[in-house]
């Protein structure tokens, strides 16, 4: 029996999709890694119990930490868009989370930056407030060692590629960093929305959205970009139309970031059988079902989707672009 939810939720599922193609399914991503940042942090007296933790997110990040100040008798503050959904919202405040929406500002980069300037003004003002800096700190990361154990013991002795979006670059980043020091073979392969700065893509605007959680218009420090292998941006068109297909393939209802993951994946695997890739993913379908799920008549059939190679961030383009990265700096892909 679990003590609280938020340890019952921490570790991903592992569901087989077909021969070499597996998909790990959390309820919310991050909890695992937030649990272990601030256990480390309490162990390091860098923060005391009754303390604030306080960000910015207005998705996963702030469900997962809200879930972890519960589980650990933290107080929780929350910097978010207004964007941010009623769902979420309304479990926020039950938790206990204080949440200060920023007014938007007309752009996702100024909402991101209004959001890290208002972190600062409240850090310079006010005392037993601790940013965990979910973007910057790599203490995230930590909380990624014990899913890629799981990982190991599942296909213990197979090549193995992991999938999902880059994000804060903790997550699958975190992941195929562990196997690689416990000496698992692995590859890496992060998925961007265009109109991310992360892996260059910022001059192309898709028509449909930013797709929130794998990318960004402000730099991420906790981004590694020298462990991946494979970067591909994928257009909102596409990831929808994934999503939907993960859903009535396999039954599994996930968010957008998890349909372009097992977009590329899907793709990828049939190249090399011989490999095991496995999809992150990330959450659960409920945020999208207005913007994604309602429009899944218009879902294109992905078995005829394929991506257009690139090698410099002058040729990207829509609606899928890939690169092999090959484990190399931002500052040498132009």
């Amino acid at each position: 029996m679990y003590d609280h939810i938020a340890d019952s939720i921490k570790s991903p599922t592992l569901i087989k999709l077909r021969d070499n193609l597996s998909f790990a399914r959390f309820e919310i991503l991050k909890v695992y890694s937030t649990l272990t940042a601030i256990e480390q942090l309490l162990a390091a007296e860098a923060i005391k119990p009754g303390h604030t933790l306080l960000d910015s997110s207005s998705g996963i990040y702030a469900h997962s930490l809200a879930l972890a100040c519960h589980r650990h008798g933290m107080k929780c503050r929350i910097i978010a868009s207004k964007t941010v959904d009623k769902t979420l919202l309304v479990q926020l405040n039950i938790l206990g989370a204080e949440v200060e929406q920023v007014q938007s500002a007309g752009s996702l980069k100024m909402d991101q930056s209004r959001r890290v300037e208002r972190i600062k003004e409240i850090l310079a003002s006010e005392s037993d407030v601790y940013w965990m800096q979910q973007y910057h700190d790599t203490i995230h990361y930590n909380g990624y060692q014990p899913v890629a154990q799981q990982i190991a013991r599942e296909f213990e002795g197979e090549a193995l590629t992991i999938v999902g979006g880059v994000g804060s670059g903790c997550s699958t980043g975190g992941v195929a960093r562990a196997l690689r020091e416990a000496g698992h073979p692995t590859e890496l392969i992060g998925v961007q929305p265009f109109g991310s700065v992360t892996f260059a893509s910022e001059q192309i605007e898709d028509p449909g959205i930013i797709i929130a959680g794998i990318g960004s218009a402000i730099p991420f420090e906790n981004v590694k970009h020298a462990l991946y292998d494979q970067i591909h941006w994928v257009s909102f068109e596409y990831g929808m139309s994934a999503t939907v297909a993960l859903l009535k393939r396999h039954a599994i209802f996930a968010g957008l970031s998890s349909g372009c993951g097992y977009l590329v994946a899907s793709a990828e695997s049939l190249k090399h059988p011989d490999r095991q890739y496995i999809v992150i993913g990330a959450d659960t379908g409920h945020r999208y079902v207005d913007d994604v799920y309602s429009r899944h008549a218009e879902a294109l059939n992905i078995d005829a989707l394929a991506p257009s190679e690139i090698t410099t961030a002058s040729e990207l383009l829509l609606p899928w672009s890939f690169a092999r990265w090959d484990r190399r700096e931002l500052s040498q892909f132009n």
